[in-house]
């Protein structure tokens, strides 16, 4: 029996943050260091004058209070339980005043903006996961459940014209951006393991994963086979130390995981290059990277042109055992707009209707 493992950063299926349609890095850094600055101050149990100050200094920076501008997050409050904070004015002389005096003196989130997806987009990740057509596929940034069962059946089915996959499954992570890690099966998910609540070891009181490295088991024949889904920290505003960390728990899930199956996956954007201190904490296990399988020949990168290694974020890991069942490998690059290298599907006429920048990496097994 032939089994096709795949994974492909999707860049969400639908609805994708405001955020990530601004031109540059470093516009797109700025708007979520301060999202993740004034979800930082609004958690404290006591706001004090300096903390009032800057969370003040934040919601008119980015306007939060005003639905008709093109705000790229806003407080969402739950009506009668207490207010965060309070305006005077209009335009450029707003004010605001921070009424509440600490966490419990309001009930609410910051929340970022969404912006609905083009149809030309959604449809464009969808023929790449026809094209590459997977029986077991890592969803990486994906909304959740619903989201990913209402692509399967709309996109991939009544759109492409393709079965939609029996088994859909996401677990929501930590990312507050609601980007998730998630898969499409053939064959059945017999159970879940969640590592959201992993402690940072070097932060305390701080989640290790910046979404979650979720353990899928799948029933593939006589013996299980476990998927460790990641997408560790990503290289913007960049932590390598974090990134490094998380690799290091993946490689111990990994080892744990071994003692119920010798048929453990590891895949995913693991958002660094295969020289990396990350990546060498995982392939120091004897877990193996299938672009480095002689049946593969292509470009050494996943995202962008995929030209260079330094290119190279997706990964499908095997261990010893699976190893020895490769067949065949592959990456579908023809989702990502890169005109002068790669020649794109043919309803792939920019960035803005791309698949994703990331290609799909899959591997063909016999089992």
């Amino acid at each position: 029996m032939t089994i096709r493992i795949a994974t492909f950063n999707t860049e969400n299926l639908f609805r994708r943050p405001l955020v990530f349609r601004l031109p540059g890095d470093k516009q797109r850094r700025e708007v979520l260091d301060d999202h993740a600055e004034l979800i930082s101050l609004l958690e404290k149990e006591t706001y004090d004058a300096d903390t009032k100050s800057r969370v003040a200094a934040l919601l008119k920076k980015h306007r939060v209070h005003d639905p008709r501008r093109d705000r790229p997050f806003f407080v969402n409050e739950t009506r009668g339980q207490g207010t965060l904070f309070k305006t005077k004015g209009s335009g450029e002389n707003v004010t605001f005043e921070i009424v509440a005096k600490g966490r419990s003196g309001w009930t609410g989130w910051v929340e970022l903006v969404r912006d609905d997806l083009d149809w030309e987009a959604v449809h464009n990740t969808g023929r790449v996961i026809a094209e590459v057509d997977a029986d077991i596929l890592l969803t990486v940034e994906v909304e959740d459940r619903t989201t990913l069962s209402r692509f399967n059946e709309q996109v991939l089915g009544a759109g492409l014209k393709k079965t939609p996959y029996p088994y859909a499954m996401v677990i929501d992570g930590n990312d507050p951006r609601g980007i998730d890690v998630g898969v499409l099966s053939r064959h059945p998910i017999t159970s879940l393991r969640s590592h959201v609540f992993d402690p940072d070891p070097d932060r305390p009181g701080e989640r290790l994963f910046s979404r979650d490295c979720p353990e899928y088991e799948l029933q593939t024949g006589a013996t299980p086979l476990w998927l460790l889904g990641n997408h560790l920290k990503s290289q913007s505003g960049d932590n390598p130390e974090l990134r490094v960390a998380q690799a290091r728990r993946v490689a111990s899930v990994y080892q744990t995981a071994l003692e119920r199956s010798p048929y453990v996956v590891v895949a995913g954007d693991l958002n660094d290059e295969p020289s990396s201190e990350a990546i060498g904490a995982l392939l120091g296990t004897g877990l193996r990277d299938v672009m480095s399988h002689p049946s593969y020949r292509g470009t050494p990168g996943t995202h962008g042109t995929g030209t260079s290694e330094s290119q190279k974020l997706d990964y499908v890991m095997l261990p010893p055992p699976l190893w020895e069942q490769v067949q065949h490998v592959e990456v579908e690059r023809r989702g990502v707009w890169a005109p002068s290298t790669i020649k794109s599907f043919d309803t792939v006429t920019s960035k803005w209707n791309r698949a994703s920048d990331h290609a799909a990496v899959y591997v063909d097994l016999d089992l």
